[in-house]
């Protein structure tokens, strides 16, 4: 059993308690108040003048996808050879030796939704991991599975500019992926078919529709890239024309379409909140759109879409505080608010009885660049200790 005691505690769905105490038992959170009594066998850490929070997550990452150090050789987390690969899935490139999990877990990060990236229209199934173990099936949360889609420029680019090939253009992106959507519709119709006729012949197994069946069911979320106000209409679009559960993921220009945001009730996936304008689509990217979004009423989570980077989600969801953010909702955007779009806030995002005891331990307010992460606890497990770390360094 373990005690963090005295700390300023940032229970996220119940505001924030001083001098309280965190119990864990068993990997799970036993007692979250401020009169908490703590057994005699209990460790205690002793978290006076430190902040408590449940463990940070980032909704968009590419963690041990596009490893480090960045090279070709580690570079797995594109298929650039078919625009649409739904078959392609995420674990089996995910490296859990991957040295950025060390440098993520000292932001306080104990979760991330790691998928491949977007040069396809249809890239491949992600997962949300916990940031610990030696193997994937350690590490991978079951049934949170999603499938990457993304429209724009990306796409574009690799296939019409980089091998004159659909899609050229956003009509082909749209087309190519509505042509994907149906061919996994008429494969899902004959195996339903064969299921409830005994005399009807099941179809050929086929891996792409396979997968992509999944997400007209439901049993896939669809997570969809979508930089520019008229991409974010059309990921809409398409995901209402076939019933997809989705988020929308990037959504740069989503500050001009706050009203159409707010009446779809979609959850968006913000950032990376400091890239310049590397590209057109990004002409008229700001710092002010999480905070514009959330003071809406839109569900924003903040991403780093990176790998080692993804240490720096606190210091860069502080920054979107500054340019209007509420603090609380900026909190809610690097726990509970991903927690809940990837199906896990049962288990994560608050500091709460009865969920996974995944919890950050900081020296000052987490959104702040002086703040220090101290301890990061996944299940229980203390999996980064600053102090061992200076030691060792």
């Amino acid at each position: 059993m373990l005690a963090i005691v005295n700390g300023k505690v940032q229970t996220v769905t119940e505001g924030i308690l001083e001098h309280a105490t965190v119990l864990i038992k068993d990997a799970k959170i036993e007692a979250v108040g401020t009169d908490v009594e703590v057994p005699d066998d209990a460790e205690v850490v002793d978290a006076t003048g430190k902040w408590v929070t449940p463990g940070l997550i980032d909704a968009h990452s590419h963690l041990a996808l596009f490893g480090e150090p960045r090279t070709r050789a580690t570079a797995d987390g594109n298929e650039t050879t078919d625009p649409i690969t739904p078959q392609l899935r995420g674990i089996d490139s995910l490296n859990p030796q991957d040295p950025a999990f060390a440098d993520v877990l000292s932001g306080g990060v104990t979760c991330v939704y790691t998928q491949p990236g977007s040069a396809n229209v249809i890239g491949g199934t992600g997962n949300a991991i916990k940031l610990r173990g030696n193997t994937v099936q350690e590490m991978v949360i079951p049934g949170t599975e999603g499938m990457k889609m993304a429209l724009g420029e990306n796409p574009k680019r690799v296939y019409g500019e980089g091998r004159n090939k659909m899609p050229g253009t956003r009509m082909a992106n749209a087309a190519v992926l509505r042509e994907a959507l149906v061919s996994a519709e008429n494969y899902l119709k004959k195996v339903r078919r064969a299921e409830e006729d005994e005399d009807a012949s099941p179809p050929d197994r086929n891996l792409k529709w396979e997968a992509l069946s999944k997400v007209l069911t439901g049993e896939m979320k669809a997570h969809i890239h979508a930089h520019r106000a008229d991409d974010i209409i059309t990921a809409i679009r398409i995901a209402e024309e076939f019933g997809l559960d989705y988020s929308l993921e990037h959504v740069t220009e989503g500050y001009k379409i706050t009203d159409v945001l707010v009446q779809k009730d979609a959850p968006c996936i913000v950032g990376p909140l400091l890239m310049g304008r590397g590209k057109m689509e990004l002409k008229d990217v700001t710092i002010k759109n999480p905070g514009i979004l959330a003071r809406a009423g839109v569900k924003v989570c903040i991403q780093m879409d990176s790998t080692s980077g993804t240490r720096w989600l606190s210091e860069v969801t502080g920054i979107a505080v500054r340019e209007g953010m509420p603090e609380e909702e900026a909190f809610r955007a690097i726990t509970i608010n991903p927690a809940e779009v990837l199906g896990i806030d049962d288990r994560v995002g608050s500091l709460e009885q009865g969920k996974d005891a995944d919890i950050a331990i900081f020296d000052g307010n987490p959104l702040s660049n002086f703040s220090t992460c101290l301890k990061t606890i996944i299940e229980g497990e203390v999996v980064y200790d600053r102090k061992q770390q200076d030691c060792c360094s």
